[in-house]
C-alpha cells in the first residue's frame, strides 16, 4: 500500500518513506541513530536513505552545537506533500486495520505491546 501510493508517486525507496514518517512522527528523535533504534532497521539502509534525501532536498542535516559528532534531520518544507500523503496511508491503513475494534481494546494493545516492547529492550541490555 505504502509502497504503491507513496514510493511511486514520489520515486522513493520504503526506506525514505519511513525515514521521512518518523521524523515527522517523533520530534526530538531526529536523528539517524534515533530511527535505526527506534524503527529497528539497518544502519546502512537508514543512511542510503539520509543521503538520498538530502539530495533530494526533502530532508536537511544540522551539526549539534553541544557535540559535533551528532547530527540532526529535519524535514523541509519540500517534504510536506511526502508527508501527507503517508499520512494519508496510514490513516487509512490503520482504519481497516483496527475496524470493529473498540477503543478500550485499543488501549489495552497499546498498554501491553508498550510493556512487551520494554521488556525486550531490557532482555537485550542485560545480554549485552
Amino acid at each position: 500500500m505504502l509502497k504503491e501510493y507513496v514510493c511511486q508517486e514520489y520515486a522513493m525507496t520504503l526506506t525514505e518513506a519511513a525515514v521521512i514518517s518518523f521524523l515527522y512522527n517523533n520530534p526530538g528523535k531526529d536523528t539517524a541513530a534515533d530511527i535505526v533504534e527506534l524503527r529497528m532497521l539497518q544502519k546502512s539502509n537508514v543512511s542510503q536513505a539520509v543521503e538520498s534525501l538530502v539530495k533530494k532536498s526533502l530532508l536537511v542535516r544540522k551539526q549539534d552545537a553541544g557535540d559535533r559528532r551528532k547530527i540532526h534531520l529535519s524535514l523541509t518544507e519540500k517534504a510536506e506533500p511526502v508527508v501527507e500523503t503517508v499520512e494519508k496511508v496510514c490513516r487509512e491503513f490503520h482504519e481497516e486495520v483496527f475496524c470493529g475494534i473498540s477503543q478500550e481494546k485499543l488501549d489495552t494493545f497499546s498498554e501491553v505491546n508498550e510493556r512487551i516492547g520494554e521488556n525486550v529492550q531490557k532482555a537485550i541490555e542485560r545480554r549485552g
